[in-house]
């Protein structure tokens, strides 16, 4: 079966994820083994591939030290350009 491209929401969160850890200089391997979810579902989520659930929305969000609905919001184009780091 075809891979369909994500929906939107699904494109925001991997955006708003990978920007977030990067700023915390973490690779996805060590994030994921530091919130205990497998490397390759965490990915998955990161690239846009992966629906995730709620539970894990909160997981990641407690993981980066952000609140879950950052993850949601559409972000913006400057702190695209330059990763701005996550309040803690």
């Amino acid at each position: 079966m075809k891979r369909t491209s994500p929906g939107i929401l699904r494109g925001i969160v991997a955006a708003n994820v990978r920007r977030y850890r990067k700023a915390l200089g973490m690779s996805q391997q060590d994030f994921a083994y530091d919130i205990e979810m497998d490397r390759t579902y965490f990915g998955g989520v990161e690239r846009g591939e992966r629906n995730v659930s709620i539970d894990n929305i909160e997981r990641i969000a407690r993981g980066l030290n952000v609140s879950a609905d950052l993850l949601l919001l559409q972000p913006d184009r400057s702190a695209e350009d330059g990763a701005a780091s996550p309040d803690p």
